[in-house]
């Protein structure tokens, strides 16, 4: 019986591998066999696919190539953190109900992880490599990706928690410097930042664009557009063209010209804008327009027209100014790179610095590890030269000396063994070479050397044909042998028998399963056609009524006539309730015959189970007693 719980689906038969088989002549048989190249060669890829990846249980050549391959892209799915409903677990030397379900949900599963290739159960289950190799490819790329990705979260992560509790020389150096280099940013923004030095006057008028409002608000703080600023004189020939043409609104734009055009026109629109503006009364050494009119008394146009004209010359004077108040920047600016440039080569040198000593750090560590292994070698060495002495002392002083002695005499007796045996193998060459010498001396043999000569060889013929004649019967009898393992193997052991059966009763389990479930959905399907055919039929004699109730009862000819189609309708649906009565009852005696025979079938089962459970009962008693008569028999 413990027989029987063993797997013989995986068991190799004895037949199929067999010993050394000689032919007629007794030479040794090479015997063929035939494989389909291209599907070891698919499975070769694969494997390779999956050790590259990192599935290292394909090298166990225990397994079968379905447990591998399973396994292979089991472990793939599992490694993508797919989020599906399904239990991937795999077990190896599954049985075929098993290998059926698994392979129904890996095919189930890759749809969802938008595989572009097609692949169906049965291929998996039958070993098609040529169509497995696409699909393991794809999921070896897509298990290698998502591991680069996981990766660097996880990096990411441990970087992050590494830096909620330690910092590196890097990061202090940096929070050092930190506090400096803001303090330094703020008083450069400090110094730099805009300063207004016009204000636009109330009653200047609104400007109506929004460029003109843009340009007035830069000339406020100082800073002009358009073309660079031309010589002095030229500003001095435009401010008087602009006094002659009076304090007009902007022009609306150049029309199409040469630069020189362009640049005038620009010019222009500067000093229109000028003219509306007043210094700020906040600057040193400036004048507003209501302080020349208090102080002065004059007319608000001509201190407009003189505030407007020191506006510019104040504007110039800026302007010149600027280049002066640039070259600090620049020279910051300067200073500022030369430190960033100075700042990567000590950052490059500190990287070299910093190989160097992990390699000299490496080195001391395994110098380290090579010392504390001779140290402890040493100590163990010590220890044991210790004990020896310890033993020394505790046993009897003339029995060491006599050991000594034997010892001293034992490696004595070793040298001259070496020693005799190096002698002996110089004499032995030494005679060889005489007797070569004397043979080529003497030319030929003596008559009793060849006598013996030929003896010789007539007994190693003999010995050679009584050897080839004993390899041919061994040959045949190896035939022989192999024919009836061959013939025994063929016939199936009752444990396989059981197993068979087994394993057809599962496969009929699901296939039945799967039958009953189609015939239930073409049933459900077939009476929700039937119901959709008289509902509609039911929708067309409605809507027929409707349209035609109007139309019978305008006269009482047509109203009799309406009320004849009804009453044949009515009848027309009588009758064919009649009929599906009908049909029901002769389904529903179908029903009850069909159950009163699945009973029979049920007690026919019952009884075959009983009958099968009680041969085998039988055969165990009968295996019982058999082995109690062996065991008679041989006491």
């Amino acid at each position: 019986m413990a027989a029987a719980a063993a797997s013989v689906f995986h068991r190799v038969k004895t037949g199929s591998k067999i010993g050394a088989q000689y032919d007629q002549d007794g030479n040794l048989i090479q015997v063929e066999t035939r494989e389909d190249e291209e599907q070891s060669v698919k499975l070769a890829e694969i494997l390779e696919l999956l050790l590259a990846a990192g599935y290292f249980r394909a090298r166990i050549k225990g397994l079968s190539p379905f447990d591998k391959v399973v396994g292979g892209m089991t472990w793939c799915i599992t490694t993508c953190n797919f989020d599906i409903d399904v239990d991937l677990l795999f077990q190896e030397n599954s049985t075929i109900g098993q290998k059926i379900a698994l392979t129904e949900k890996i095919v189930s599963v890759l749809p969802k992880m938008k595989c572009p290739h097609r692949l169906e159960p049965h291929q998996i289950q039958g070993l098609d490599f040529i169509h497995i190799f696409p699909v393991v490819q794809w999921l070896v790329k897509r298990a290698i990706e998502t591991r680069e990705e996981m990766g660097d979260y996880i990096r990411a992560y441990s970087i992050s928690q590494f830096q909620k509790t330690h910092s590196l020389p890097e990061d202090e150096e940096f929070l050092q410097r930190k506090d400096k280099a803001v303090r330094a940013v703020l008083d450069l923004l400090e110094v730099y930042q805009p300063q207004r030095k016009y204000r636009r006057q109330k009653d200047a008028g609104e400007l109506l664009d929004e460029e003109s409002r843009v340009h007035s608000t830069l000339l406020e703080y100082g800073r002009r557009y358009g073309f660079s600023r031309q010589s002095k004189q030229d500003q001095v020939d435009g401010g008087k063209a602009s006094q002659t043409s009076g304090a007009q609104a902007a022009p609306s734009g150049p029309a199409e010209g040469s630069e020189e055009d362009l640049q005038a026109a620009e010019e222009m629109t500067i000093k229109t804008l000028m003219t509306s503006m007043a210094a700020m009364a906040t600057e040193e050494g400036k004048l507003t327009a209501s302080a020349v009119g208090q102080i002065v008394g004059l007319q608000s146009e001509e201190i407009k027209q003189i505030a407007s004209e020191y506006a510019e010359k104040q504007w110039e004077l800026c302007s010149e100014e600027r280049s002066e108040r640039y070259g600090p920047l620049q020279q910051h600016r300067r200073m500022v790179a030369s430190l960033n440039k100075q700042i990567q080569q000590k950052t490059n040198e500190l990287e070299e610095l910093g190989a160097k000593h992990a390699e000299v750090k490496l080195g001391c560590d395994e110098a380290k590890i090579k010392l504390t292994e001779a140290t402890q070698q040493c100590e163990r060495l010590d220890q044991e030269m210790k004990s020896l002495e310890e033993q020394e002392e505790q046993a009897d002083s003339g029995l060491l000396e006599k050991l000594r002695a034997l010892v001293t005499m034992n490696e004595n007796l070793k040298q001259q063994e070496q020693d005799f045996r190096s002698h002996c193998r110089e004499e032995m060459s030494r005679l060889q070479q005489n007797i070569e010498e004397l043979k080529c001396a003497s030319g030929q043999d003596t008559e009793e050397e060849k006598e013996r000569n030929e003896l010789i060889d007539r007994q190693y013929n003999a010995d050679r044909e009584k050897l080839q004649k004993i390899r041919l019967l061994m040959a045949r009898r190896n035939r022989e042998i192999a024919i009836l393992q061959r013939k025994i193997d063929e016939v199936p052991s009752r444990a396989e028998l059981t197993q068979y059966q087994k394993r057809f009763i599962e496969l009929y389990s699901q296939v039945s399963a799967t039958h009953k479930e189609t015939k239930q959905f073409f049933t459900l399907y077939n009476t929700l056609d039937d119901k959709k055919v008289y509902l509609e039929k039911e929708v067309n004699l409605l809507n027929s009524i409707h349209d035609n109730f109007q139309q019978a009862m305008s006269s009482s000819s047509a109203k009799e006539q309406f009320l004849k189609q009804m009453e044949q309708i009515v009848e027309g649906i009588k009758q064919s309730r009649i009929r599906m009565e009908k049909k029901k009852q002769e389904n529903k005696m179908r029903r009850d015959q069909l159950n009163d025979e699945y009973l029979e079938l049920l007690d026919k089962q019952r009884l075959y189970f009983k009958t099968v459970k009680d041969f085998k009962e039988e055969c165990r008693k009968n295996e019982m007693l058999l082995s109690k008569l062996r065991a008679k028999g041989a006491s």
